[in-house]
């Protein structure tokens, strides 16, 4: 990974190199959240799904 930074810096190019850590971050940072927002819609369902069972065992 040094070796890439030495290659930017040697060229000048530490706007593209700081501009791809930020898309970097920005990715990763994005796929956690859709994987957050998955697990979230699973947990509720169970939630909805339980309350339907509490509902139909107690009418």
């Amino acid at each position: 990974m040094t070796e890439l930074i030495d290659v930017f810096v040697a060229r000048g190019d530490l706007a593209h190199l700081a501009l791809f850590l930020w898309a970097s971050a920005a990715s990763a940072l994005a796929c956690y959240g859709l994987r957050e927002l998955g697990e979230a819609r699973r947990r509720f369902d169970d939630f909805v799904r339980e309350l339907a069972r509490f509902n139909d065992l107690f009418r």
